[in-house]
């Protein structure tokens, strides 16, 4: 089943997207300090391990070179990239307006505590939760929806925060590869609407929603996950109260918790520069959280999740639970953040504790365990009961639009109660 958008909804997409862009190629940076906050240790989080090859909608393997052919139009002018390398066809990849680094990464975060930010963040925002060690940072999606990319490490660890709008993608990778730590900006370029990025050491292209490389030295390489969960500034600030936020002192100006594509997450709206394939078992622009393990990919549609709060599962051999809580708005539907729909919020985490498989059920408003009777909160942690103080491993889980994760993952399973 195909989807495209009429020639004059594309037109006004296209319309927003290159206001942005001219918007975001007009503003030069200023550097800012950073601040440093604690906060108390983590566990340890579960990637999967050594991912099975992606294969796009049109059956390519996206590790598997493709004969030379002319790169993508202007491209040559803009990167370095050795083009001559490719999985994926170039006839794929769009221009999404904006050209090279038009969308500016932010090179050098700048953090405040959540006191300071409590002062313009509000409750129910999004905001992409990373940890690592006793380092819990939250990114506000209404500085990511600017800006896409940001380079920082965290607990030591050298990592890439990403977020794609047009398909809903909050995703966290490691920018340590092959023993070189790599910086990322944006191409400007889409594939099946998805943004795709390039490393600025060798200036291979990678795809966000894989984290595989499509084009350039590393072609056929991929990237390594890290859990990232889009979670409500509340739960953060509850949950991690020393815990450090991303600031809006960015070096440019915007307009932050100002949403530039409004509307786009409706329902019967369609993707934007998608000329890709949908499955027909949910709408194109429907809400999913994902999981891949062990070569099983499994989506969770957002309408499931609200009506059942709990879901205990197997993937790819490893036992899993995804909570859902309400609260956060969509960061996609109004004109401001602030005042979209609530969505809430879905997390993945392994069942398996202290060499226990636990069973969770929603009940009275809260997560319970069925073993022990323990309370849990929606960022895996034992809040009271005999397993008080415990911490489930999170899974890397991603929110995605179905439209955009069938392009890359035609096969998945669709969980039905």
């Amino acid at each position: 089943m195909r989807y495209r958008k009429g020639a004059s909804m594309v037109r006004n997409w296209m319309r927003v997207i290159l206001v942005t862009g001219c918007m975001l190629a007009a503003c030069a940076p200023i550097s800012q300090p950073d601040v440093a906050v604690s906060d108390p240790p983590a566990p340890t989080v579960a990637v999967p391990d050594a991912p099975a090859p992606t294969v796009a909608a049109g059956g390519q393997s996206e590790d598997t070179p493709l004969p030379a052919e002319p790169p993508p139009y202007g491209a040559e002018i803009e990167f370095t990239t050795d083009f001559s390398k490719h999985s994926v066809p170039y006839s794929e990849i769009l221009s999404g307006g904006p050209p090279k680094d038009g969308i500016p990464s932010i090179d050098n975060p700048d953090f405040q505590s959540t006191h300071e930010a409590d002062e313009w963040l509000e409750d129910r925002e999004p905001v992409v939760f990373v940890q690592v060690g006793d380092d819990a940072r939250a990114y506000p999606i209404q500085i990511l929806i600017w800006h896409e990319i940001v380079n920082d490490v965290i607990g030591g660890e050298p990592l890439l925060v990403s977020f794609c709008p047009l398909c809903n993608t909050a995703i966290a990778f490691k920018r340590t590869f092959n023993g070189q730590v790599l910086d990322f900006g944006t191409t400007g370029r889409l594939r099946y609407s998805n943004l795709i990025m390039y490393d600025r050491q060798t200036e291979t292209w990678w795809q966000q929603a894989t984290g595989n490389a499509i084009a350039g030295e590393f072609t056929g390489a991929q990237l390594d996950l890290y859990p990232a969960a889009m979670i409500s500034w509340a739960d953060f600030k509850n949950l991690h109260p020393n815990g450090r936020v991303l600031s809006r002192n960015t070096g440019y100006s915007r307009d932050y918790g100002k949403n530039p594509y409004f509307g786009y997450d409706d329902i019967n709206q369609s993707p934007f520069l998608f000329d890709g394939t949908t499955p027909n078992q949910l709408p194109p622009m429907a809400r999913v959280l994902t999981v891949d393990l062990n070569g099983e990919a499994v989506a969770y549609p957002y309408d499931v999740l609200e009506k059942l709060h709990v879901v205990n599962d197997v993937v790819g051999g490893g036992e899993i639970v995804v909570l859902w809580a309400e609260g956060a708005a969509s960061a996609l539907d109004r004109g401001r953040i602030i005042e979209g729909r609530d969505v809430g919020s879905a997390v993945a985490y392994a069942r398996l504790l202290d060499n226990q498989t636990l069973d969770f059920e929603f009940r009275g408003g809260t997560f319970f365990d069925t073993q022990t009777g323990s309370e849990w909160n929606i960022l895996g942690q034992a809040v009271s009961g005999e397993l008080a103080g415990k911490q489930l491993t999170p899974v890397v889980s991603i929110n995605h639009f179905w439209f955009s994760w069938a392009a890359f993952k035609p096969e998945t399973r669709i969980y039905q109660p």
